[in-house]
């Protein structure tokens, strides 16, 4: 992993009944990317909460839990919002878990710091691997695996932060 690395961070719940706009929302408005998975209790530590993730919902959900705490800061993020606009960001803190009402409400409890541009990238803006990815659907935190997706993201980083 390097920083310029970019992430697909699409923060739906894997529960169907969770409106996947208010995730997202949440996460604007605290300036957090963050992931699923409601643990009780709540973890203290990483350590605790990749072990009670195990336990509820298998190895596989561990695992992207761990990948998730894993991306180094200054990574890119691109996530959705309700109305399918797309919104860049970049990871700047550590791992935390929010054990807070409204967190389980949206199931967006494993949070990271995240910095977002104040306003939303046109599609034709895009790099067109992240458009790719976010077509293919799913509800996974992944990495965008293209040539020049580090270079086109930070472009349109660098032109909406004027």
């Amino acid at each position: 992993m390097t920083p310029t690395d970019v992430y697909r961070a699409p923060m739906r719940s894997r529960r169907d009944g969770v409106d996947p706009g208010l995730a997202v929302q949440r996460a604007l408005a605290m300036d957090v990317c963050g992931i699923g998975g409601l643990l009780a209790p709540p973890p203290v530590d990483l350590s605790e909460a990749l072990d009670a993730t195990e336990r509820t919902y298998g190895d596989p959900a561990a695992r992207r839990l761990e990948r998730f705490t894993q991306v180094l800061d200054g990574s890119f993020v691109w996530s959705r919002d309700a109305d399918g606009l797309y919104l860049p960001g970049r990871i700047d803190g550590p791992w935390r878990y929010d054990s807070s009402p409204e967190a389980a409400a949206v199931d967006l409890v494993h949070l990271r710091d995240c910095e977002w541009l104040d306003a939303p990238v046109a599609e034709f803006d895009v790099p067109p691997a992240t458009v790719h990815t976010f077509a293919r659907g799913g509800r996974n935190f992944q990495q965008t695996h293209h040539s020049d997706i580090a270079e086109q993201t930070q472009r349109v980083w660098d032109r909406g932060r004027r």
